[in-house]
């Protein structure tokens, strides 16, 4: 990223520590904290069978399950699904960003429409998402301004309504067009057979209403109740936006359906005709035996607002829309050592900062160093690290010698 996109980048996530600094600090923050930590282990250390309880409730209550073990099975499902559609309408999904769904979507023939705000934005200046819940905090209000003009061939001032209204018309008149809606979900009640998901803009309530609702979700967001899924996204908005409830939470457990005429199930109401559940594996099995704790994230993006790395680097600390360290090492399981050295395995500090930041204290900085590890036993490391080393060995000094001197 250049400069001025970091200092916009580093001017929000400011704003954002101002404004969650009190909030962090209420008793019932701290006491949802430690439930939502103990909610997160123990979903993570029984997470095979929650899956098979979550696919079973699902299926009862009319829910249609595909289990993709990769990002290509994940993507070829969800093309099976839209296939024979012009312009599909999708919500803010990391999970989505992670498989590169709008992409390859579009190479299909397939425009995917985003409805956040702020991944429009982005998805208009083709630019990397900067945090998991505000994708364009890096773009300041006279960028944005002249993204959108530049979109829609008009003058649009740099005003946050002039911009929003201009944005929301457009959606608005391209969602009319849509038959299924895409999105993601926070978290996925086993035992009950439902996907909560939050929202703020309202944008996910119009996808539901859609004929088809696909849901990609990764299989590590499972917790065993509805009632645990509420604390797990109330935590969430606490540390991603500094507010104590979103706006929106819909609870997706089936398709619609009424019992209004003497109690006859009757569906297809106002609702979605089908809704399909794409869970995505993409390494997190692998990640359950060997790194567990990568897996209690709830997606807040704490982690990042204040990481001397992240702040410094931007996106390219990270894989995709799995931003920071952890996304680092995730990166090793969804592909492979290599693309984890090049997401920024030897680029952290190790200080644990990140750690001290996250509502479930996931000790990224430990996994790192452990990987990090196994990586220089397979010769994968930086260049210059290599020379330190040869000299240390060589000189007991980490300079390289010349002319009889240490440079």
């Amino acid at each position: 990223m250049n400069d001025p996109s970091i200092k916009i980048m580093n001017r929000s996530f400011n704003i954002l520590n101002k404004r969650r600094a009190t909030l962090l600090q209420d008793k019932r923050t701290i006491a949802l904290k430690k439930r939502v930590k103990k909610i997160r282990e123990n979903s993570i250390e029984h997470l095979p069978a929650l899956l098979e309880k979550a696919h079973e409730n699902l299926l009862n209550n009319g829910i249609e399950v595909i289990m993709a073990q990769d990002a290509e099975e994940a993507r070829e499902a969800i093309y099976h699904l839209v296939k024979n559609e012009d312009m599909v309408a999708k919500s803010k999904s990391n999970t989505a960003g992670e498989v590169q769904l709008t992409e390859y979507l579009k190479k299909k023939d397939v425009e995917v429409l985003e409805t956040d705000l702020g991944d429009r934005i982005v998805q208009f200046h083709e630019s990397n998402p900067t945090h998991p819940i505000g994708p364009a905090c890096h773009l300041n209000m006279e960028n944005i301004a002249e993204i959108v003009s530049d979109e829609f061939n008009i003058e649009v001032k740099a005003e946050p309504r002039a911009i929003l209204d201009v944005v929301k018309e457009d959606i608005m008149g391209k969602i009319s067009k849509c038959n299924i809606g895409i999105t993601g979900a926070n978290s996925v009640a086993a035992e009950d057979g439902s996907l909560l998901m939050v929202h703020n803009e309202g944008n996910i309530s119009l996808l539901t209403l859609l004929d088809l609702h696909i849901i990609l979700v990764g299989i590590d967001k499972l917790v065993p109740t509805l009632e645990d899924a509420v604390s797990v996204v109330k935590l969430e908005t606490i540390y991603a936006t500094g507010k104590t409830v979103p706006a929106y939470m819909n609870v997706i457990s089936s398709p619609s359906k009424t019992a209004d005429i003497e109690q006859i199930i009757l569906d297809d109401m106002y609702g979605a005709k089908r809704v399909v559940v794409v869970f995505l594996d993409n390494g997190r099995t692998q990640a359950l035996q060997e790194k567990k704790e990568s897996l209690w994230c709830i997606g807040c993006g704490a982690c990042i607002v204040n990481c001397p790395v992240y702040t410094t680097l931007g996106p390219e600390f990270g894989y995709l829309r799995h931003l920071g360290g952890r996304g680092v090492v995730l990166s090793h399981y969804i592909h492979d050592e290599m693309v984890c050295f090049d997401s920024g395995l030897f680029k952290c500090t190790l200080c644990g900062l990140c750690t001290v930041e996250c509502p479930v204290e996931i000790p990224v900085n430990i996994m790192l160093e452990e990987l990090r590890s196994e990586s220089v036993e397979k010769e994968i490391y930086p260049e210059k690290h290599g020379k330190i080393r040869n000299n240390l060995k060589k000189r007991r000094s980490p300079f390289k010698q010349r002319n009889n001197k240490l440079i």
